[in-house]
């Protein structure tokens, strides 16, 4: 296949030259399970492992290739049976859409890569919830991709004005949302304006939503099977059990991905790790902070807080505060969990302070 197809452009020939003169060759993940890839070459796909090197370098997961990666492989010979190619180096990412991996486990998972817009799709059932379209808002802002909500299931929906009235007034930081069916096709188009030739779009959201069913109306056929919801809560199975890139026939690239349980805000990725994306979603919040009388204002019982203030005058609600406020917290405690060192530090601080306020309360009281 023709690497343009799959987003191949300038900026990733200049990326992989240091690996041209040792006889490697381009290409994209398409499939990824379980620790086994596909990837797509310019002779055609391939299954393919990865480098014993690549492995043993990778301090962490995210390290690893993942669906939407361009790489460098060595490729053998298939019709001499040398078997599948060998991922020798991943190229440098230009976007991440990275989760903290469920459970307790202190770990980053890359659930796809070099996405240029991302669909946040959510059921207008009883899947519908403010709160957690902005946490993938947050991660899809950090990840550097655009996020597109859509708003699935119109056709047994009697509430989608009021939905969508939720969504504005939330404000998610300008985001564009679009009401569809997959199931019948309706609203469709508006997808399609955001999936041209060498565009790759990711989509993301719970089980059930109708990831499967939009990606097999975009390619015209049934690709990825799907499955019906539970009646007692509109929640569905894992129908799909893998993520896959797929090329659209009138152009464009999309990734499926499983549907998650849940969604961990990952602490990896920039300076201020996860916090630009909260920041973007939330920047109502963030301008209002910006006027409190005090910097390190916890908008609790200060005076002169100015989002207290936004709060009793309706123009803020409460629970989008603590919304922000949840959010904030986890990274800070994720991004303490990614550098022990940091949170060694704070303890030793900690340990100190509280020694000191020890001695004091003692002369104190002599």
């Amino acid at each position: 296949m023709d690497l343009r197809v799959l987003g191949w452009d300038a900026r990733w020939r200049d990326l992989f030259e240091p690996f041209a003169s040792d006889q490697l060759n381009p290409a994209r993940v398409v499939a990824e399970h379980r620790g086994a890839f596909v990837v797509e070459t310019m002779a055609g796909p391939r299954s393919a492992t990865l480098a014993g090197r690549l492995r043993h370098d990778a301090t962490t997961r995210s390290e690893l290739p993942a669906v939407g990666d361009f790489v460098a492989i060595r490729s053998g010979n298939r019709a001499a049976g040398d078997g599948p190619a060998v991922i020798v180096a991943v190229l440098p990412r230009r976007t991440a859409f990275v989760r903290r991996s469920a459970g307790t486990r202190s770990d980053d998972q890359v659930i796809s890569a070099n996405v240029d817009v991302v669909f946040v799709m959510v059921g207008l059932d009883r899947d519908f919830n403010v709160r957690r379209i902005e946490r993938y808002l947050a991660g899809v802002w950090d990840s550097g991709s655009t996020p597109v909500v859509l708003l699935n299931k119109s056709d047994v929906c009697e509430t989608l004005e009021r939905r969508i009235d939720e969504l504005q007034h939330a404000g998610l930081g300008g985001v564009a949302v679009h009401a569809l069916s997959a199931l019948t096709a309706d609203g469709l188009e508006a997808v399609r304006l955001y999936l041209r030739e060498g565009v790759t779009a990711g989509v993301v959201g719970s089980s059930g939503v109708g990831k499967s069913t939009l990606l097999n109306r975009l390619l015209g056929r049934d690709a990825q099977t799907t499955g019906a919801v539970r009646a007692d809560d509109d929640r569905g199975r894992h129908t799909t059990t893998r993520r896959e890139l797929f090329v659209l026939p009138g152009g464009g690239i999309v990734i499926d991905t499983p549907g998650m349980r849940e969604f961990q805000l990952s602490a990896a990725g920039s300076d201020e790790p996860g916090i630009d994306g909260v920041a973007t979603v939330f920047a109502d919040i963030e301008q209002l902070a910006g006027r409190c009388r005090f910097a390190d204002c916890s908008h609790t019982s200060e005076p002169g807080c100015a989002v207290r203030d936004a709060i009793a005058e309706g123009q803020l609600d409460q629970d989008r505060l603590a919304s922000y406020e949840k959010l904030m917290k986890e990274l800070r405690y994720e991004e303490a969990r990614s550098d022990p060192s940091a949170l060694s530090e704070r303890k030793r601080v900690g340990r100190i302070g509280a020694k000191a306020a020890r001695r004091m309360y003692r002369e104190r009281r002599r």
